[in-house]
């Protein structure tokens, strides 16, 4: 008995193109030739903050007319515009760092598929495989990450340090995400995000976050000079950064070239080498 293979009929066609972190030479040929071919291009620039981006030089680069969503657009219409759009041609949407890191793109893809709307991902350079390079923290060694908000009517949320408690008990290093508002022009550094764990650690008193717990932070990953900078926390509230995207890491128990790594790449103090295992 045959088995009948049912057809799948697609109305059109959504792009997901990756702009990398940095600026708009950051996108790959393959991504600059899927915009090129598309009818409708959408841009998103609400989940990443891409410092040295110029909009007008992405519209010369890619030889399109760009639309600026918002995350209203994304989140609250449920990505209808784009949709729509999709519908009726090839669209594309282009997001900074890698597409579907952020859950938002997920849902829009999962959305388009099931409205018979064929849907391609053109990959970018990550934050996530960014920080890895740069720290020199290996990617197989990481746990979950996590994003530490800005608070809300004074409140810090618990689960980033939650995240944290727990990779450390199997070892691991911690991603933490630093959270953005762009309608706001709202950047989360570093320091604000070590100051909001160290405010949970007073509540909870697990000894998780204390002053001399080595944290490593990065700023700018992507560009020309990006800083990265591994010590205690005492020591990186005193640190400057410079200007965001801001970037946060804890290690777990490290392999001795990842604390050698640190030492060399990251200014981390020697003492770093006691969390060999």
């Amino acid at each position: 008995m045959k088995t009948r293979v049912e057809k799948v009929y697609y109305l059109g066609e959504l792009v997901f193109v990756g702009l990398g972190l940095n600026s708009e030479r950051d996108i790959s040929l393959h991504g600059v030739e899927e915009t090129r071919t598309a009818e409708t291009v959408f841009a998103e620039f609400y989940t990443s903050l891409m410092p040295e981006l110029n909009l007008s030089k992405l519209e010369k680069l890619v030889e399109k007319r760009i639309a600026v969503i918002s995350r209203r657009d994304l989140e609250e219409d449920e990505g209808k515009k784009i949709l729509t759009t999709a519908e009726k041609g090839k669209a594309v949407l282009l997001v900074s760092g890698d597409p579907l890191i952020a859950t938002t793109h997920v849902d829009l893809r999962i959305r388009a598929e099931r409205q018979g709307i064929k849907t391609r991902v053109v990959h970018g350079a990550s934050i996530v495989s960014a920080v890895m390079g740069l720290s020199g923290l290996q990617n197989y060694k990481y746990g979950r990450s996590v994003t530490i908000p800005f608070s809300n009517q004074g409140g810090v949320a618990e689960t980033p340090y939650n995240v944290i408690g727990e990779n450390k008990k199997r070892g691991l290093h911690t991603l933490c995400f630093l959270d953005i508002r762009a309608e706001e022009r709202r950047y989360m550094t570093v320091q604000e995000g070590l100051e909001a764990l160290l405010s949970v650690e007073k509540q909870r008193r697990k000894r998780v976050i204390m002053p001399d717990t080595i944290a490593v932070g990065v700023a700018r990953a992507g560009s020309k000079q990006p800083v990265i900078k591994a010590n205690s926390i005492n020591q990186l509230l005193k640190f400057d950064f410079g200007a965001p995207p801001h970037t946060l890491v804890f290690p777990g128990r490290l392999h001795f070239m990842e604390a050698e790594a640190l030492i060399t790449l990251a200014g981390a103090p020697g003492s770093v080498r006691r969390m060999v295992e």
